[in-house]
């Protein structure tokens, strides 16, 4: 099962869906660098859906330089690559998501849903004092 299969949808999807109800962001943050976050996972997400880097930033309406950008911050930030790309040319290129990829994908994921879980009680009482639109 992809990662995305049990996901409750990208954070860009919850986003444009106009929800208005108090959610959490989370970021894994390794000092004072973002290791990984929302952005991040749902490139790698759409990296795993699509199979392109360049076609996962399109959806995110990222452009081609920033989707390879955090591409490569992502490589660099793990021990090993989370994304494999190849070169383009006449049969095309294309990206897909290393094994360690799609585990640390699935994690995130995991630890968004369980911190969100915990924290559900809390936000629905911060929504419930938020001002009206």
């Amino acid at each position: 099962m992809r990662p995305s299969d049990t996901s409750t949808g990208t954070t860009a999807a919850r986003a444009a869906s106009g929800e208005r109800r108090p959610r959490l962001s989370l970021r894994v943050m390794r000092g004072r660098a973002g290791v990984l976050g929302p952005g991040k996972a749902d490139l790698l997400e759409g990296i795993d859906q699509t199979g392109s880097i360049a076609a996962a930033g399109r959806r995110m309406k990222m452009s081609y330089k920033r989707a390879w950008q955090l591409a490569e911050e992502l490589n660099r930030g793990f021990r090993d690559p989370l994304i494999e790309a190849s070169k383009g040319g006449s049969g095309g290129g294309g990206a897909q998501l290393t094994a360690l990829g799609r585990e640390v994908l699935a994690r995130y994921r995991r630890i968004e849903a369980a911190c969100e879980q915990a924290a559900a009680t809390e936000l629905a009482a911060l929504q419930r004092r938020l001002a009206q639109d």
